[in-house]
C-alpha cells in the first residue's frame, strides 16, 4: 500500500433510517442465518444424496459456496454498522472486501454460464450429454471459473492498491464497493475505471450473450417437442436456472443503471441490497423448492 493520509474508512451504511436500526439489525440477521441455513443444507443434501450426484446439482453447491462466501463478506459488517450507526475498517480490509465480493459476483457470472451450456447440451443433445457433460468437464470448468475470476481481479486490486488515498476517508455505502474506493483517491483513476469497464465486458456481458444464445436455442428445441408433458418435462429442467439468472442479472444491472450521487444514492444502496443480501436468500428455495430430487433428498435426511 502506498504511502497516504487515509488507512482507516468510516462507512456510513443508511444514515438516515435511525429509528429503525433495531428492526432492519433483526431483519438482516435473520435473513443472513437463513441464507447461511438454506446454503449449507443445498450443500450437505448434495454431498450425501446419490440421487444428487450429478452435474446440474455439483454447479448449484458451487453457486451456494459463492453465495456462502459473498454473505459473509458483506452481511456480518453490515449488521455492525447499523448497529452502531455507521463503521470503521482498515484501507486494506476494505479493499479486501471489495476483491472478495468481486470475486464472488464474476465467479458466479462464469459458472452460472457454464450451467446454462449444461443445460443447452441435455436439452438439445440429450444422447451425448453423458460423454460431454463428464466428471472432468465438471471439475476443470469450475476450477477454471475460480481461478480465472481470481486473476482478472487480482489485477485490479494490485492497480488500486498502488493508488494515493488522501481522503476524505468517509464511504456513503453499506460495504466498499469499486466507485466509493476510487473516490478515496486523489490520483488519477481513469485507466484502472477503463481496465474495469472492459473486464466487465469479458466476464459479465459475454457470459450473459452465451446465456441468452443457450436459451434461445433450447426454447425453440423444447417448442418442437410435440407432446405437452415433454415440454413441462423439458422446461422444469432449466426453470430454477433461469430463475436464478434473472435475479442476478437483472439485480446486478439495476443498480448500475442507477446514479449512484445525490438523491439517487439511497436507491442505489437499496438494489444493491438486492444481490448482496436477498439473492444468496432467494437461490436456495428457488433450487430446492422448485426441484423433486431435493425435496425427496431432504424427507430421507430427515428421516435418518
Amino acid at each position: 500500500m502506498n504511502e497516504n493520509n487515509v488507512s482507516y474508512v468510516f462507512l456510513l451504511g443508511f444514515p438516515n433510517l435511525h429509528s429503525f436500526n433495531s428492526l432492519l439489525f433483526v431483519f438482516l440477521l435473520i435473513i443472513y442465518c437463513v441464507t447461511m441455513c438454506g446454503n449449507v443444507i443445498i450443500i450437505t443434501l448434495v454431498s450425501i444424496s446419490k440421487n444428487l450426484h450429478s452435474p446440474m446439482y455439483f454447479f448449484i453447491t458451487q453457486v451456494s459456496l459463492l453465495d456462502i462466501l459473498m454473505t459473509t463478506d458483506i452481511v456480518p459488517n453490515l449488521l455492525h454498522i447499523i448497529l452502531h450507526d455507521g463503521g470503521t475498517m482498515s484501507l486494506a480490509a476494505c479493499i479486501s472486501q471489495f476483491f472478495v465480493f468481486a470475486n464472488s459476483e464474476t465467479s458466479e457470472c462464469l459458472i452460472l454460464t457454464v450451467m446454462s451450456y449444461d443445460r443447452y447440451v441435455a436439452i438439445c443433445n440429450p444422447l451425448r450429454y453423458g460423454s460431454i457433460i463428464n466428471k472432468t468437464f465438471c471439475v476443470t470448468s469450475v476450477i477454471g471459473s475460480w481461478l480465472l475470476s481470481y486473476l482478472i481481479l487480482l489485477m485490479d486490486e494490485i492497480d488500486i492498491c498502488k493508488l494515493d488515498f488522501c481522503g476524505p476517508n468517509v464511504i456513503d455505502h453499506f460495504f466498499c464497493d469499486f466507485s466509493p474506493i476510487l473516490e478515496l483517491s486523489c490520483s488519477d483513476t481513469s485507466l484502472i475505471q477503463l481496465h474495469v469497464a472492459a473486464i466487465g465486458i469479458i466476464v459479465i456481458i459475454c457470459p450473459f450473450i452465451i446465456i441468452i444464445v443457450s436459451y434461445t436455442y433450447i426454447i425453440t428445441t423444447i417448442l418442437n417437442i410435440q407432446s405437452i408433458s415433454g415440454r413441462e418435462k423439458a422446461f422444469s429442467t432449466c426453470s430454477s436456472h433461469l430463475t436464478v439468472v434473472s435475479i442476478f442479472y437483472g439485480s446486478l444491472s439495476s443498480v448500475y443503471m442507477v446514479p449512484s450521487k445525490g438523491q439517487y444514492l439511497t436507491m442505489s444502496k437499496t438494489l444493491s441490497m438486492l444481490y448482496t443480501v436477498v439473492s444468496p436468500l432467494l437461490n436456495p428455495f428457488i433450487y430446492s423448492l422448485r426441484n423433486k430430487d431435493f425435496k425427496e433428498a431432504l424427507e430421507k435426511f430427515k428421516h435418518n
